[in-house]
């Protein structure tokens, strides 16, 4: 399967291309933009240990794809994790309004710690709208295209529920 995964996505952001081949074995046979790597990964618990050509990485994530929150060996980052299947289907409806892009919906249960946004602000794809604060983590919530703020639905300090509406862009 090929992947198209963004670190810390923004608008001048490239995508490296992430092959990944279930062998019967039950190891993986990858590559990075053609480049063969020797990747190996475990769950332990609720985090991954990955072994990328000998160097073993612990790593967490959270949120739900294609944009994820992502804790390796102690660093966080963002990034955006797309399937050729989604990729494909996004550039189908290029040129078109897409109604679920204006409406930034809450990935995940959680408390509104701040709103980086307020109404007429102009905002990218990938920039920090809300930060939720979810099992004691922090979490940027970000635009997934460009547009204005229309409306802001949260206050610092309020719960909110999974697929809660924070934002609403025009």
């Amino acid at each position: 399967m090929r992947y198209y995964v963004t670190l810390d996505p923004g608008p001048d952001a490239t995508a490296v291309i992430v092959d990944l081949v279930a062998l019967p074995n039950g190891k993986l046979e990858s590559s990075i933009d053609g480049r063969p790597i020797d990747l190996d990964v475990v769950s332990v618990g609720a985090q991954l240990n990955v072994r990328v050509d000998g160097q073993v990485i612990d790593l967490t994530t959270e949120g739900v794809l294609p944009n994820i929150g992502v804790v390796a060996s102690g660093h966080r980052s963002h990034i955006r994790v797309e399937s050729e299947r989604m990729r494909s289907a996004e550039q189908a409806k290029k040129g078109t309004r897409i109604f679920g892009d204006r409406i930034v919906k809450s990935p995940m249960p959680g408390r509104v710690v701040k709103v980086l946004v307020a109404k007429g602000d102009a905002v990218h794809a990938g920039q920090g709208l809300v930060v939720l604060e979810a099992m004691k983590m922090e979490n940027e919530v970000c635009a997934r295209g460009a547009g204005t703020v229309a409306h802001v639905h949260v206050a610092p300090g309020a719960t909110v529920d999974r697929m809660a509406t924070l934002v609403t862009l025009s």
